[in-house]
Formats: structure tokens, C-alpha cells, sequence
């Protein structure tokens, strides 16, 4: 692997290409709560508070949730339980890096589910 240096590194950020990563989250139907492996991946969760999925797209997230509901490259979870985006909770974050993304997916992911909520996906 070639070594690169910080201005290499921050110049890649800094451009427009190098920032088109996305972090999102899907409302999941509350019958997603029959899946034993959701509920014990959240055992901490608040009943007020609504299942989520936390995804990472180089897409805009429209376009991958309507990608999700179509079958193409879907996550089970969201093409059966999925409703609708959820803004609110990730569009502070977007647009980013690959590697800053990626981060970012779990760690949205850990702290909704630190909040109550019941979370699926932010691997």
C-alpha cells in the first residue's frame, strides 16, 4: 500500500467526489418485532419508541430505500417492515467519506439503541 500524506489525504476529502456516502435511517413496521433475532439484539429497548433501521449508502438515501422496497440489493428487514425514511435522525451527518460512513452507521446505530429505540441493520 502506498503511503500518502496529510495534504494527499485532506485534499481527497475535501473534494465533492470523495464526500457522496450517506447514512440512513428506515421506520420499520412494528410487526418487525416478531423476528426473535430483532428483539434480542435489543433487549434495552423502549416500547414508546419506534424499530429503525441504520443503513450506509453511496446513493442518496431516497434512491436506496426505493431500491430496498424493490428487492434490489435489499436488506429482508426493510423490504418487508420498511415505511418510510426518517431525516430527522441522520441528515445532520450527510454527505461524508466512505471510511467516516461507515463509522458513523454504527455508531448512529449504537446510540439510538443506548436511547431505547429498537434498531436493526448498522453493521
Amino acid at each position: 500500500m502506498r503511503r500518502r500524506t496529510f495534504r494527499q489525504l485532506k485534499a481527497a476529502v475535501a473534494a465533492p467526489a470523495a464526500l457522496h456516502h450517506y447514512v440512513y435511517v428506515v421506520l420499520l413496521d412494528t410487526a418487525v418485532l416478531k423476528l426473535r433475532k430483532i428483539r434480542d439484539s435489543n433487549p434495552s429497548r423502549q416500547k414508546s419508541k419506534p424499530c429503525v433501521y441504520v443503513g450506509m449508502t453511496g446513493l442518496k438515501p431516497e434512491e436506496r430505500f426505493a431500491n430496498h422496497k424493490a428487492g434490489l440489493k435489499a436488506a429482508r428487514v426493510v423490504q418487508r417492515y420498511g415505511v418510510r425514511l426518517l431525516p430527522e435522525l441522520y441528515d445532520v451527518f450527510n454527505p461524508m467519506p466512505f471510511d467516516a460512513a461507515a463509522q458513523m452507521e454504527k455508531e448512529l446505530a449504537e446510540d439510538l439503541r443506548a436511547q431505547g429505540f429498537t434498531v436493526a441493520g448498522g453493521y
